[in-house]
């Protein structure tokens, strides 16, 4: 396996409960390390293009409202096979269908407020990296 670099959002639903640092916590736990991250409050301009690709989807203006309502936290994180063991600790999108122990079933409230995004492929981890990150503030 090579270590790779990937992207997380850990979303308002997250932030307004105070649970960035237990997500965190679980990311490192995993063998992922946090070489970016800042807190950002998303304009509406940004959540729209970040989410583009979904822009023909019935759920895009609630998503984009959603993303909005309150701060987040951008990281990249770096790891053996980052974007995989990401998407394992996560868990899946609907918490109601996610592994015991992973951080959509503990701490997500719903199918949208599910407290985390992360990439999907090493691909969007790059692009969506770019959407956020300079390289300077990489350093890992």
């Amino acid at each position: 396996m090579a270590v790779q670099r990937t992207f997380s959002i850990i979303k308002p639903d997250a932030t307004r409960r105070n649970i960035t640092g237990k997500i965190v916590d679980r990311l490192e736990g995993a063998g992922l390390r946090v070489v970016a991250q800042k807190r950002i409050q998303m304009t509406r301009e940004q959540a729209e293009g970040f989410y583009a690709v979904h822009k023909e989807r019935p759920f895009f203006n609630d998503l984009v409202t959603f993303m909005i309502s309150g701060p987040v936290v951008v990281q990249v994180l770096e790891g053996e096979d980052a974007v995989a063991k990401n998407r394992e600790v996560m868990g899946a999108t609907n918490p109601a269908n996610a592994d015991a122990g992973t951080i959509r079933k503990d701490f997500a409230e719903s199918i949208e407020a599910n407290s985390v995004h992360g990439s999907d492929s090493p691909e969007n981890a790059a692009t969506e990296i770019k959407f956020f990150f300079t390289d300077a503030e990489i350093v890992g």
